[in-house]
């Protein structure tokens, strides 16, 4: 008998199936949210929950490069604050915990997550008009929450590290931020504008009111 598990594939064969995997799972996505209920955001959340675990592990070969970040800023523009701290957590979380490694920089990725989530909902208004995402702003602030992310990450080393270490961490790291930047660029050109039509079809937070859930009174 033939062990087909035994097959050996070079890194571009394993990312090129990774890649492929995860176009299959948005198709399934898309096929799927079409069938939810139009006033179950939970159940939207849960099935976007799947998508952002899924494309960390399938995309972890590549060099900080995921489409989290994207995914997080945009429920924050139509599902509001809260509920993106609630995806950020559960993907950091989950994620970490099933393959890439749990530790204490998983609560500040779901820091970082969160605080993108928080950006998304702050500028709502400014990054949706009416129904429509405006994917070129979009995608400029998806290039700046690369970097939100990532800096907010970083302060991860002070819990084994003095503070005089982190500007050289920071420069250090700097050519993996850029590649976060022009990832979450890609992903917006790439998925953004469905994933936006999706997420409306089941958002209960008009664009005015999104960063009414965590701004103060």
């Amino acid at each position: 008998m033939y062990d087909y598990h035994s097959i050996s594939l070079s890194s571009f064969e394993m990312l090129a199936l990774n890649v492929l995997l995860l176009s299959l799972i948005m198709l399934a996505l898309y096929k799927g949210e079409s069938r939810l209920d139009s006033d179950s955001p939970w159940a939207m959340l849960s099935l976007l929950a799947v998508f952002g675990i899924s494309s960390r592990i399938l995309l972890d070969p590549l060099p900080n490069i995921q489409p989290v970040t994207m995914l997080v800023l945009v429920v924050g523009i139509y599902f509001g604050g809260w509920r993106a701290i609630a995806l950020a957590g559960v993907i950091a979380w989950t994620s970490n915990a099933i393959a890439l490694g749990h530790g204490p920089w998983t609560l500040f990725q779901a820091l970082g997550w969160g605080a993108v989530g928080l950006l998304g909902a702050s500028l709502s208004g400014f990054l949706r008009e009416g129904d429509r995402l405006m994917v070129g702003r979009l995608a400029f602030v998806s290039a700046a929450s690369a970097f939100l992310f990532d800096w907010t990450v970083s302060l991860s080393i002070l819990l084994d590290a003095s503070t005089s270490m982190i500007i050289p961490y920071l420069i250090n790291g700097l050519a993996f931020d850029l590649y976060h930047a022009a990832g979450n660029v890609a992903f917006v050109a790439w998925m953004a504008a469905p994933l936006g039509d999706m997420i409306l079809r089941h958002s209960e937070i008009p664009a005015s009111e999104a960063v009414s859930e965590v701004a103060p009174n």
